[in-house]
């Protein structure tokens, strides 16, 4: 299989394997684990953050090559506690507890090495976690690739007002007159764990009608996170808004610097032409920096979409075939 067109996957494979990890601080994690039980071990890191693994990623490897795990990352998906609670403590949730969790999952999985796939803040986080143990890492494949420094983040809350000033203004106006000239991630989060219900419901969803927004210049690009349920949208916006307003709980710069660390693993960065969120420049200065990376360019789709699949698809077939 492995086919070039535009909506190429394999066809999702069921889960054989499931629970529930305890990784401390009151959280528990969801996994699961699809394809060849001794196949080739991948894990997937979900974007967001706060999306939740999806049972469409199954679909970019090859079942019967692949041992897939999958898992909802801290406070999303089915893990608990979960943000779409009333209340809810995001303290224990930063980059530095997300990476340990994948080390635990790994171990607790026994497996030795595996690639590691993820797309958009999944990006971020696989970095993250590669730099902080290479050793467990075969290959990689990234696709809409971030980085997560303030220079980025500051690009989306603020910046891109000069590429959509009607639709930025209504995002900057979500938040009360004297947080407006400041960091609106932190505004934003603040809103969304306000007492009142109606508050919160309305800044998460001004939050995905912002994100739907800046996702593609991509003449056919769909709206999607502004058009999910409530419950959704808030744990999202939540999750987003808390990393965001912390600097991805990274240091500025810090992925790029640390990219020596990855040399000798082969990856390859999928990143869309007209993906104004993420702005192509990230992905160039990675890949220039990191002997041994394939930067594959999409001249059809932005954040997503397009050939995205097919790009991601390609790779998996490659590594799985050992080149």
């Amino acid at each position: 299989m492995g086919s070039t067109s535009a909506d190429a996957r394999y066809p999702l494979s069921e889960p054989h394997e499931s629970g529930m990890l305890d990784v401390g601080d009151g959280h528990s994690l969801y996994w699961e684990v699809s394809g060849n039980p001794g196949g080739k071990p991948a894990v997937v890191l979900h974007g967001g953050p706060g999306s939740g693994s999806s049972p469409g990623k199954r679909g970019l490897f090859d079942p019967e090559r692949y041992r897939v795990v999958q898992f909802d990352q801290r406070n999303a998906g089915r893990s608990t506690p979960s943000a779409t609670e009333p209340v809810v403590d995001l303290s224990a949730n930063t980059t530095p507890h997300l990476v340990a969790d994948i080390e635990a999952l790994r171990v607790h999985l026994g497996i030795e090495r595996w690639l590691v796939q993820g797309g958009s803040w999944g990006v971020t986080l696989a970095l993250a976690y590669a730099e902080a143990f290479p050793e467990r890492v075969t290959e990689m494949v990234l696709a809409a690739v971030t980085n997560g420094d303030r220079r980025d983040t500051d690009w989306i809350t603020r910046d891109m007002g000069r590429v959509f000033p009607r639709e930025w203004e209504r995002f900057r106006d979500g938040v009360p007159v004297d947080e407006r000239d400041g960091d609106l991630a932190a505004a934003y989060s603040r809103l969304l764990h306000d007492p009142d219900p109606g508050v919160r419901a309305k800044a998460a969803h001004e939050w995905c009608v912002w994100e739907d927004t800046h996702m593609s210049l991509a003449p056919d690009a769909a709206p999607s996170l502004s058009v999910e349920d409530p419950g959704f949208q808030l744990a999202f916006a939540r999750l987003v808004t808390h990393y965001w307003s912390h600097g991805c709980f990274l240091e500025e710069g810090q992925l790029l610097r640390d990219i020596g660390r990855l040399h000798g693993i082969p990856a390859v960065l999928i990143h869309g032409r007209y993906d104004v969120s993420g702005p192509l420049g990230t992905a160039w200065a990675l890949h220039r920096a990191w002997p041994g990376s394939e930067l594959v360019v999409l001249d059809d789709t932005g954040h997503g979409g397009g050939s995205m699949t097919a790009a991601i698809v390609a790779a998996t077939d490659r590594f799985a075939r050992g080149r």
